[in-house]
């Protein structure tokens, strides 16, 4: 493990205005975003989209590095140009998704395990070899009747704990991501304690295995409302809510927090990040954005190659509106910027 390449990683990663754009979906769920616009899910399709987003003029000014699938990672543009070489010469950092999925876990009832950790040295040994210098491993943490119970919590933060180990020996940044669900109809008290629950389990883990924090990322949910709850939190109470709990929970060691949207509208994602960067922070909070970064552009997109224009065009002022929330300056006039 080299401790200053990790924590140079991690610190690009974060830098001022700059967030990370996940593009790392796997077969199924791209194929879902595709059929919403009325195209199949095939090879090409997939690598004309990402090279459309990848090669969006001046997308570095806000985009640090990407989140690729294992596809993705290896695919060449239609030119015949490798798409991790295209990140670089823009200089965005290429990372991957390594995780294999969450599954039911056995015992429980409507709870999740992420797998994935059999064969991961090697795999971490090959995604370096082909660009990759950070990596992503996602937990999943259900809202229910008397769930998440306390063995889901503990197994998956003994997951994320191996492999960031794993990832910090082979020089790759981690991101730990362990989101709780807003599926469910519960309150924002109720988030935000499990919440708490699970990033004090994740870190309790990450310390039991040696893990560098400071050559970590995490990507945390928001403390929000369940999508189905009668009375949804407002803005300024998510991100009090958010950074409070961030506060009770994570070192000021990590050197940045990179949220997922997780269902969010792409104007409410960003208008959460902008409110919680209002003041004084002890890391840098900035954002690992799917499908709030995307689906604005992935529906200009449509398919169709007289299109890539304009959809990088709407690429690009997403992105400069998380820029912007990056240090508090977002506001929703700048959605009126481009129509």
């Amino acid at each position: 493990m080299n401790a200053q390449i990790l924590q140079a990683t991690a610190r690009a990663l974060v830098a001022p205005n700059k967030g990370i754009l996940a593009a790392d979906e796997s077969f199924p769920t791209i194929a879902k975003r595709f059929q919403s616009i009325g195209i199949d899910s095939t090879e090409a399709n997939r690598r004309d989209y990402r090279n459309m987003l990848f090669t969006t003029p001046n997308a570095n000014e806000f985009i640090s590095g990407v989140i690729l699938f294992d596809e993705t990672l290896r695919q060449s543009n239609a030119e015949g140009t490798p798409l991790v070489d295209i990140l670089n010469a823009a200089g965005i950092i290429p990372g991957i998704k390594v995780d294999s999925g969450a599954k039911s876990m056995a015992g429980t009832k409507g709870e999740k395990i992420t797998e994935g950790l059999d064969g991961l040295r090697d795999r971490l040994v090959e995604y370096a070899s082909l660009g990759a210098r950070f990596a992503k491993w996602r937990a999943v943490i259900t809202i229910g009747n008397r769930i998440p119970s306390v063995g889901c919590i503990e197994a998956n933060a003994e997951a994320l704990a191996r492999y960031a180990a794993l990832c910090q020996e082979a020089n790759i940044v981690p991101i730990v991501e362990p989101e709780v669900l807003m599926d469910g109809d519960h309150d924002i008290d109720r988030c935000e304690a499990v919440t708490t629950q699970a990033l004090d389990a994740v870190f309790s883990a990450l310390k039991r295995h040696n893990v560098l924090l400071e050559g970590i990322l995490l990507k945390p949910n928001m403390v929000i409302s369940g999508k189905d709850c009668p009375q949804r939190a407002g803005i300024n109470e998510v991100a009090e809510r958010t950074v409070r709990c961030l506060k009770r929970t994570v070192p000021a060691a990590v050197p940045g927090i990179v949220f997922l949207s997780g269902g969010q509208t792409a104007e409410e994602a960003t208008a959460h990040l902008s409110a919680m960067n209002k003041g004084p922070l002890p890391w840098e909070l900035s954002f690992s954005y799917g499908r709030a970064l995307q689906d604005p552009a992935l529906r200009a997109w449509a398919g169709k190659s007289d299109h890539v224009s304009r959809a990088q065009d709407v690429f690009y002022h997403r992105s400069q509106c998380n820029g912007a929330a990056r240090t508090g300056k977002y506001t929703a006039e700048m959605e009126q910027r481009i129509a």
